[in-house]
């Protein structure tokens, strides 16, 4: 175990003993990555990007920061707007000090020391330093998108893709022998579900139509469509999907009637709406789920997020810019019904089920517990804190709940679920809140005080559960 600095942000940040510290250094530390929810750029990896400036490869697309610095006063030119990069990065730098007690003032410093080896605050007497620094590192060829990857041992991603998507930097990077980590997509339909609004769905299943070669007319040339684009991903080397709704569909019969008022959907352009918009994304999602089943594909299902809310500024900057929060959907009876759906055929694929809402996080972690059926281990899992929960009281949070009625054990570990090659290091916030949460509980006589044993176990949750879920 290395001899650790002790105060603040130092070595033995979020570990309060030795023993915290020996099963993190030991063990945590030493476990590669697997990322298997991120929003990450796969064109950047298959060209391995250098990035121009610090702003570009940390500020552009960040949401949280952009939050943090609108809570700061800070203009929205200065954020999304037509400030230079340097300038956009000493606001930021302003803003970092009043981030006291977010994670995001955690994150900023180890994000600075993993990545560039920088070990100071971010703040505007040292804004200029850091950024020339930074810069200078950018400038070579050792701190390049694929380079960042290998730096923090990530051994494979997730990215987020579309289904018209064509995937061809997912080929590049699957056919480069010379870079060794894997980078698979994720399959996401979420806008083939939005028949509610009609313009851009419509667009949508144009786009679709074309990508597939398939006329889209009814329901049947839907699926067709969507299930050619599975196997369009599939042979990309994808094996997982994941779904972003503010909640399940509500479980109602796709009838011949609404059949047929589909088709007159279709054919009038949506001058003549459709009337039951929870029965025909009921009915595409549990389709879409029996073909992944059958595939032997993971589902994902993040839930509560209720987005957009500003609509003011949605207008101005568009859709996904930083004004989303949690949502206080009823989740239970549509989680339990759309499941048992699936599993009352016995074509339940394994499962991921994100929350958003800490209130729901004990009804999400015993809804899993009663669709395990014993034939894969962890086969539906309550996955990590997700979004505004991935903080240390969210994570605690999580991790006691899990352990409480699920098995930790069966854990698949963290996520970054970023836009930033630089966030990685919230895997390594993860693992140190865990070893010391583990620590404790030894310490205090709630779980065998074994290091050996609680080694395997903290094994197991940071790499090995995901390797063999995603059978990476």
């Amino acid at each position: 175990m290395a001899t650790t600095k002790t105060g603040f942000l130092q070595e033995n940040f979020l570990l309060q003993t030795s023993l915290a510290e020996k099963l993190y250094f030991d063990v945590a530390s030493q476990q590669p990555i697997i990322d298997y929810h991120s929003h990450l750029s796969p064109f950047e990896i298959a060209t391995n990007r250098k990035y121009e400036n610090m702003t570009k490869i940390w500020l552009s697309e960040d949401h949280y920061k952009w939050r943090a610095m609108r809570g700061a006063g800070v203009d929205e030119r200065f954020i999304t707007g037509d400030a230079s990069d340097e300038e956009k990065f000493h606001a930021w730098a302003k803003t970092v000090p009043q981030t006291v007690r977010n994670p995001l003032f955690h994150w900023t410093y180890l994000e600075l020391k993993n990545s560039f080896g920088i070990e100071e605050y971010l703040n505007p007497g040292s804004a200029d330093r850091i950024y020339t620094e930074c810069n200078a590192l950018l400038s070579g060829q050792a701190h390049t998108a694929r380079k960042f990857l290998e730096q923090y041992n990530v051994v494979y991603l997730c990215s987020t893709d579309d289904p018209c998507d064509d995937l061809r930097y997912h080929h590049a990077i699957k056919n480069d022998l010379s870079f060794k980590v894997g980078v698979g997509p994720s399959f996401r339909p979420d806008k083939a579900f939005a028949i509610h609004d009609t313009v851009n769905f419509l667009t949508y299943i144009n786009n679709l139509s074309a990508a597939s070669s398939i006329d889209i007319s009814d329901m049947d040339g839907l699926l067709s469509a969507l299930e050619s684009r599975i196997e369009h991903f599939a042979l990309a080397g994808c094996t997982v999907s994941d779904h972003g709704l503010s909640q399940l569909p509500a479980k109602r019969p796709f009838s011949i009637e609404l059949e047929n008022e589909l088709k007159t959907f279709f054919a009038t352009n949506g001058k003549v709406s459709f009337s039951d918009p929870d029965a025909f994304v009921f009915h595409v999602l549990t389709s879409l789920c029996k073909i992944y089943h059958a595939r032997g594909w993971v589902q994902q299902f993040h839930l509560g997020a209720i987005r957009n809310n500003n609509s003011r500024l949605k207008a101005k900057l568009g859709a996904d810019a930083g004004f989303d929060s949690i949502g206080d959907y009823s989740q239970a009876e549509r989680l339990s019904a759309f499941l048992n759906a699936l599993d009352s055929e016995d074509k339940l694929s394994k499962t991921i089920i994100y929350n958003l809402n800490p209130a729901n996080n004990a009804l999400f972690a015993t809804m899993c517990g009663n669709f395990n059926d014993g034939s894969i281990k962890g086969k539906v899992q309550y996955g990590p804190a997700w979004w505004f929960l991935d903080q240390k009281n969210g994570m605690e949070q999580h991790l006691d709940i899990l352990s409480d009625v699920c098995l930790l054990s069966t854990f698949v570990g963290m996520i970054t679920d970023s836009r930033s090659l630089l966030s990685f290091s919230r895997h390594e916030y993860f693992r140190r809140i865990l070893c010391n949460l583990m620590a404790n509980d030894m310490l205090n006589g709630i779980v065998p005080n074994d290091e050996r044993w609680m080694g395997e176990l903290l094994k197991k949750i940071c790499y090995e559960n995901a390797k063999e879920y995603f059978s990476i």
